[in-house]
């Protein structure tokens, strides 16, 4: 797990964020040019490590909670890198321009098979190395399915 100190050096290099502290200890990180009115990015960081990021309704992060926001507690340096980075982009995109991004996913069940979830126009594709496996017409079709089949979702990509 990431110290208090070197999350904040991961915050630090994103320099659009502003740092504003809050009660107990606590901080968060506004992006000021949001084009919502939400402009909060980093909810909370605590010096004992918890804290969230705020990733909104974003379809490969289903463990947010009903506000949007996702525990950044174990988060790797990487993960947390990435999760910000997703997190701007979502504040900075119009709603419409969302549907066009691109989403990858990797599952793989207990016997090490690997599928990979990917969005393309409007279908959620599942491949087996390069052959098409199954396509659906929602991110949640494709995800029950593979959850139904015995895979799970690899880490945050």
């Amino acid at each position: 797990m990431l110290t208090f100190e070197e999350k904040e050096a991961i915050i630090q290099e994103f320099p659009e964020l502003t740092r504003k502290e809050v009660s107990l200890k606590r901080v968060n990180y506004h992006y000021e040019k949001s084009l919502y009115e939400k402009t909060t990015v980093i909810y909370h960081l605590h010096p004992n490590g918890n804290g969230f990021v705020y990733v909104g309704d974003l379809p490969q992060y289903e463990e947010a909670d009903d506000k949007g926001l996702l525990n950044i507690r174990e988060a790797s340096a990487d993960e947390l890198r990435k999760l910000i980075k997703d997190s701007i982009a979502y504040l900075a995109t119009e709603e419409e321009e969302l549907v066009d991004e691109e989403i990858e996913e990797e599952w793989k069940n207990k016997e090490d098979s690997k599928l990979t979830l990917l969005q393309e126009d409007t279908l959620w594709n599942i491949y087996h190395g390069y052959n098409l496996e199954e396509s659906f017409g929602s991110y949640d079709e494709a995800k029950a399915y593979l959850l139904a089949e015995g895979f799970r979702r690899v880490g945050i990509r």
